[in-house]
């Protein structure tokens, strides 16, 4: 059922996709931290973005950390599975990839200085992985609400490519994509660093630093 033996570094195509659920997964009701209800929306004024980078648990733990950050979650994105559960996704049967969905006060932090997290926190040339965790599951990602987000993910990801090559490192595989639909992941996952304070990150940064957002 859960594909066992699959090459889970191989995106699939929706033919192939796990059928889901109509009915959203239960999660928690509160952030761990701020205590604000975790399917709040977007406050006037305020934005989103989300960010695959790896596996999720470390991945949210930079961005609560950062300063101007309103709200942060983790879930499931751009594959096919409707709804799907943690265990499907770990199979590579869903096309989804483990992100993180932010909101942000764009009078504290830029989305230019969220992107220099995002390019500085994990090593964008791995493919279908990141560190020892492989599959499409831990894929590079950046999803973006609108046509300037995009812009500005395709620029910083150009000025960045070019410190990337200066350090001889590889080809940036990051996709760059219009956001998906966002599906919550399970109770369990959300702020799991903060409630497992000495649980498993499996991301790291390839040392080089990225151009854009240093005066934010």
């Amino acid at each position: 059922m859960f594909g066992f033996g699959a090459d889970k570094t191989r995106m699939i195509t929706p033919q192939e996709a796990l059928p889901g659920r109509s009915h959203a997964l239960a999660t928690a009701e509160t952030h761990a931290i701020s205590g604000r209800p975790l399917k709040s929306t977007v406050p006037e004024g305020m934005e989103e973005a989300m960010f695959g980078m790896g596996c999720f648990w470390g991945v949210e733990r930079i961005f609560w950390q950062t300063e101007g950050l309103w709200l942060t979650m983790v879930g499931y994105a751009g594959g096919f599975t409707p709804n799907p559960t943690y265990e499907e996704v770990c199979t590579g049967k869903t096309g989804h990839n483990e992100v993180v969905r932010v909101i942000f006060d764009p009078a504290q932090i830029s989305y230019e200085a969220l992107l220099r997290k995002f390019w500085e926190g994990h090593d964008p040339t791995q493919g279908m992985r990141q560190g020892n965790d492989r599959g499409t599951q831990y894929r590079s990602g950046i999803y973006c609400y609108s046509d300037v987000q995009k812009a500005v993910a395709e620029a910083s990801r150009d000025a960045y490519a070019a410190r990337l090559r200066e350090a001889g490192h590889g080809a940036i595989t990051t996709e760059i994509l219009p956001a998906p639909e966002f599906y919550f992941a399970e109770d369990y996952h959300q702020q799991y660093l903060h409630k497992n304070p000495r649980g498993y990150c499996g991301i790291g940064g390839t040392g080089v630093t990225c151009p854009i957002g240093l005066t934010a």
